[in-house]
């Protein structure tokens, strides 16, 4: 029996401890309690089912469609079905999702619409940027809102019966069809809605729908676009599509074969439908069929973990006309992350969503736009913040320098709308006289600590020499009635003595919304509290200030109350600054790997208002906990008695005089994060670094500290290995489960290649080790895919990641991969032996069991000789082969993959009963001999052995040697041989049957209710599966000497189609498509079935150059 040494052991139990610590600290840190901050939405839901049509027969019938009603009284639905005016919106849930979550979402739509628009503030807004169509002379993103909504939302919602659309392909595909039924009986309810009330002569001259808007949670969001692409829907019946936390490029597991087919069959759709359509010539055909589709996907963030946001992205399957994503971290008026079910009931979340439906409404039809431009321009006016996606100070200062000098004049678009200038609107216009004497700033930095309607003039040419060429001004003042900003090209005591052509250019408008915490509570009027969190930012560069002299900086004056001062709570900050000294690039990865902590990130007063922190790795994958601390603000003494000033620590007396700071982080694929009241907090993006489609960019977070340039401050930063390994977990959880078949396939090349050799074949154990070993099996292995896949992505010009860090991850989720499958081996290896030493103890007790024993024998000698089981024992591979083959294709691949699984267990238990039988045998006769000799008797011949009987049913009962002149091993030897080989195969197929473990799941739920057969992609590959494991259930499959007309006695080896299917099943994980190893193993399947027909015709047709390789194994 092959013993691992102690080298050997030590690595493999290394790796085991060290992959179930990874396990149990990743599973700790994602079964911690995640803080949103959401607020709950509360709703009087009642549900009014939809009666499908005879069209829709076909549907099954446990689905449902139904009408959401907002109101506490009792309502006739047939009476408020007949009332359907307004926008048709269909809620579609997600996997296991209910209907009735459609009630967040409807019921604030309904409170929006009675209430009225968002009230108007005069920020920034958001705009298209070029590659989204975004014009000048064009942008309805800054439109004037209406005071109240022309058209209420009619939501309505399908009932999937909670069923798992992200375990099946069956069931999406299913779902699919059922909502295009659903979209139709909409758009037909209307009509027929309407056509009732022109009988009773209460019909009214309204515009009926012509689309139904689409909105989705999780799979939900990608049954939708599913349907758009569906033969079956008819033309235009839906032009507005929004998706919560929905996976768009890929599942978020991709583990079916047909699951991953039907993604790339709906992306593939998607990108030709916004395509010109041709003909085979290149004639033009038509337009786009999808070019009045405008999608957007909500993301939930780096708390979602269910769906990460590169899953959600748009990239490649919607251009940046039709759609976008954003997250809702970086959404207006929401600023938070939450989880996959939060964002259903989120209010913040949900009350912006249902004003941006409805804002789509044109008011001279009461449904939504049908220019696609004018739909995604307020999309992003109503969902994006201002402030820019993507850090980049150049590129920021030019687009502000571009909206600046945007023409101040009225103009109206096709919206009916007025664009806003710059300026303020009239109605908040200060008169000169209202302000008190002007302030004139000498120093860099600005502050403002009350409304005291002064103007502060700085000299821009004098403050901003020296590198100080930036201006920022962070304030919680409202524009235009709390402040207002003017650049001047003089100074003039009014704007009525500046020439028309150089008057000032007011650049209020430009501040930036930003989240702010809670004010600081005031323990009683007019005392001092701690400076309140800022509301708003603004940012000049060199170009936006050029050609002006000065910058004026006007605060509203505050009536007093009671006559007492106002409180405390107001709060500006300005400073002209060098961005330059504000930046400090920071590497994780110094100066321990355990943790680390910066201690020397200090910045003393006077700093820049803004400071840009470059981290070296993704935040995505080393989420940091920041620590920021005020150092000090200037006071030296608090000026109260020592009794009193000993509980008045420097921090509390700092917090006074500074603002909170405030972090906004910048990542390549989540875009913007804003962590406000930042003094502990833990900073983390959802980044997909190191991955083989992530581009260079997205190694690195930007991230940028807004502190109050009065106070010192030091910061600490930790990483937390809890956060880290449940963030890697999370991000390489596909590529870890296909690296997972990868060991596999090589620990099987190994087996093979000891076959090959004339070796004793290797348990898989002691293959995995073999390949872990440094350098040459674990860099031709591990390292060289990697630098393959460096190389295909080079050709088919894909962004390639960085080499350092792409090449360390893809190393730790090898290990992780092996450290997994070296549990797995252990588990099953331990089970087989424990079976097989229980199967020989009671076997032994049966033997002594006396007339117990002989009843038992009698019953199973009986049971034998039947005539089925006599065919079964005859042809066993045959039969497990058309059992698994017929339940694969006509019922469920899982089972035929479960059918073969317990074939090989079977294989495995008998042969190591026999080796076990035979050790056992081997020892009795030893201990016999040792005994005989001790008493001082001479001579073999005299010996006498026990037989314990044992295998003379069940075990061969051939002696422990063999006298075989082609044979040098033991029967046992050869026994162990078999079971390593089988063992190799069942762990191989065992994964395999787990990968269809979700699907098989969702066909037992619906056992009874619905059946349909197994898409012929998963059949096909099931069945390749299935014949690998059945053709090469024999060692002496692992060669193959074929003949072929052109090639004379061609030797094909197993180890060379394993480690070929190792190579691809290596490029698939990195891909994150691990079903895609189900072709490659359906192909060595294939393969081998192939290779073993043709070895046996040309045994048959006696060829004289087929020569049979033999082996010097017994079996």
């Amino acid at each position: 029996m092959e013993v691992l040494g102690f080298k050997a052991k030590s690595k493999i139990a290394l790796l085991v401890v060290l992959v179930l610590s990874f396990g149990l600290a990743a599973l700790y840190g994602l079964l911690k309690p995640v803080s949103n901050g959401c607020n709950m939405t509360y709703m009087y839901p009642t549900y009014i089912p939809i009666q499908m049509t005879s069209s829709a027969a076909a549907a099954p019938a446990k689905y449902g469609l139904y009408l959401y009603h907002e109101g506490w009284k009792t309502i006739d639905f047939k009476e408020h079905v007949q009332k359907l005016s307004g926008i048709p919106v269909l809620f579609i849930p997600g996997n296991g999702g209910s209907y009735k979550q459609v009630r967040s979402l409807a019921a604030e739509s309904d409170r929006a619409y009675k209430v009225g628009p968002l009230e108007r503030t005069f920020y920034e807004e958001a705009r298209l940027t070029p590659e989204e169509g975004g014009e000048e002379d064009m942008d309805v993103a800054g439109f004037e809102l209406r005071n109240q909504y022309n058209s209420r939302l009619d939501w309505f919602a399908v009932d999937l019966e909670g069923e798992h659309s992200a375990m099946d392909s069956a069931v999406l595909e299913q779902h699919t069809q059922y909502v295009v039924r659903c979209i139709h009986r909409i758009l037909d309810q209307y009509e027929e809605s309407f056509k009732a009330r022109e009988k009773e002569g209460a019909a009214t001259s309204v515009t009926l729908p012509k689309s139904v808007i689409l909105v989705g949670h999780s799979m939900g969001g990608f049954v939708a676009r599913a349907a758009v692409v569906d033969p079956l829907l008819r033309k235009s019946a839906v032009e507005t599509i929004i998706t919560l936390s929905s996976p768009h490029q890929q599942p978020p597991v991709a583990l079916q074969p047909s699951y991953g087919h039907y993604f790339r069959h709906v992306n593939r759709e998607w990108r030709k439908g916004y395509e010109v359509q041709t003909t085979a010539a290149g004639h033009y055909l038509s337009g786009p069929a999808l070019s009045n589709v405008v999608v957007i996907s909500i993301s939930g963030g780096y708390n979602d973990y269910q769906v990460r946001t590169k899953y959600e992205s748009l990239d490649g399957i919607v251009p940046p006309t039709h759609g976008f994503m954003i997250s809702s971290t970086g959404m207006k008026n929401v600023w938070l992350s939450m989880e996959h079910q939060v964002i259903l009931w989120c209010n913040q979340l949900v009350i912006q969503v249902s004003h941006t439906l409805l804002s789509l409404t044109d008011s001279r039809t009461g449904q939504p736009f049908s220019d696609t431009q004018i739909r995604l321009a307020i999309f992003s006016r109503m969902l994006r913040s201002a402030i820019p996606q993507s850090f980049n100070w150049r590129k920021q200062s030019q687009l502000s320098q571009q909206s600046m000098h945007a023409p101040t004049r009225d103009v109206k678009d096709r919206t009916e709308s007025l664009y806003i200038p710059a300026a303020c609107p009239s109605n908040v216009h200060w008169s000169d006289d209202g302000l008190e004497r002007d302030l004139y700033i000498q120093t860099t930095t600005v502050t403002v600590l009350a409304m005291d309607g002064r103007r502060r003039w700085l000299d821009i040419q004098k403050l901003g020499s020296n590198g100080r060429s930036h201006f920022m001004f962070v304030t919680n003042l409202a524009p235009c009635s709390g402040v207002r900003l003017h650049l001047w090209p003089d100074k003039r005591n009014s704007t009525s003595d500046l020439p028309a052509c150089i008057r000032i250019h007011e650049v209020t408008s430009r501040m930036v919304l930003i989240p702010s915490g809670p004010a600081p509570r005031q323990i009683e009027p007019g005392s001092q509290t701690e400076q309140a969190p800022p509301s708003a930012i603004l940012r000049l560069g060199p170009k936006d200030m050029r050609g002006f002299r000065f910058l004026t900086i006007s605060v509203a004056p505050r009536p007093s109350i009671s006559g007492r001062p106002p409180p405390a709570v107001s709060m500006a900050v300005g400073q002209f600054f060098n961005p330059a000294k504000g930046e400090r690039e920071i590497s994780p990865w110094s100066p321990s790997l355990s943790g680390y902590s910066h201690k020397d990130l200090s910045w003393k007063e006077d700093h820049p208002l803004a400071l840009n922190l470059s981290f070296t790795s993704s935040l995505g994958l080393l989420p940091v906990k920041f620590s920021l601390k005020t150092a000090g603000c200037g006071i030296k003494s608090s000026g109260l008695p020592d009794e009193q000033a000993g509980d008045i620590d420097n921090s509390k007396l700092c917090k006074l005089r500074c603002f909170p700071p405030v972090a906004f982080a910048w990542d390549e694929t989540a875009g913007l994060h804003v962590f406000t009241d930042l003094y502990s907090d833990k900073i983390v993006v959802d980044s997909s670094p190191s991955l083989w489609s992530s581009p260079r960019s997205s190694e690195k977070t930007s991230v940028m500290l807004v502190v109050d340039p009065h106070c010192s401050y030091s910061s600490a930063m930790t990483v937390s290995v809890t956060a880290v390994a449940s963030r890697f977990l999370l991000v390489y959880t596909s590529q870890i489960i296909g690296f997972s078949i990868v060991v596999i396939f090589f620990a099987l090349m190994r087996q093979a290649c000891a076959w090959d050799r004339n070796l004793p074949i290797p348990s898989m154990l002691k293959a995995l080790e073999s390949n872990l070993r440094f350098p040459i099996p674990f860099i031709y292995l591990a390292i060289a895919p990697i630098g393959l896949s460096l190389l295909v992505g080079f050709w088919i010009s894909q962004p390639s990641p960085s080499f350092a860090s792409f090449t360390i991850v893809s190393v730790v989720c090898y290990f992780l991969a092996n450290g997994f499958i070296a549990i797995l081996i252990l588990t099953s290896q331990f089970a087989f032996y424990g079976a097989a030493l229980l199967h020989i103890f009671i076997k032994k007790r049966f033997q002594w069991g006396g007339k117990t024993s002989q009843w038992f024998v009698n019953i199973s000698s009986g049971f034998c000789s039947w005539k089925v089981v006599r065919v079964i024992r005859a042809n066993p591979l045959m039969v497990t082969a058309l059992a698994a083959i017929t339940l694969a294709c006509l019922v469920h691949p899982g089972l035929g993959l479960l059918v073969l699984l317990l074939s090989h267990a079977l294989c495995c238990h008998t042969a190591l009963c026999s080796f076990l039988t035979a050790s056992f045998r081997s020892h009795a006769r030893r201990h016999e001999l040792f005994d005989y000799k001790k008493d001082g008797n001479g001579g073999p011949d005299k010996l006498t052995f026990k037989r314990d009987g044992i295998s003379n049913q069940n075990f061969s009962s051939e002696d422990t040697c063999s006298n075989s002149p082609d044979s040098s091993k033991s029967f046992g030897e050869t026994q162990l041989e078999i079971f390593h080989h089988r063992h190799g195969l069942f762990i191989l197929h065992l994964v395999a049957t787990l990968m269809f473990g979700p699907s098989f799941v969702t066909w037992l739920e619906r056992i009874g209710t619905d059946h349909s057969f197994p898409w012929v992609l998963d059949s096909a590959l099931s069945t390749g599966v299935i014949l690998h494991g059945i053709f090469t259930s024999n060692p002496q499959f692992n060669s193959f000497l074929v003949s072929l007309p052109p090639i004379r006695n061609l030797e094909v080896r197993m180890h060379l189609l394993y480690l070929f299917a190792g190579y691809y099943s290596y490029l698939s994980s990195l891909a994150l498509a691990p079903y895609r190893e189900f072709y490659v193993m359906a192909a060595v399947g294939y393969t081998s079935i192939g290779l073993t027909l043709l070895q046996r015709w040309n045994k048959e047709k006696g060829d004289a150059h087929f020569v049979n390789r033999k082996h010097s194994h017994r079996h």
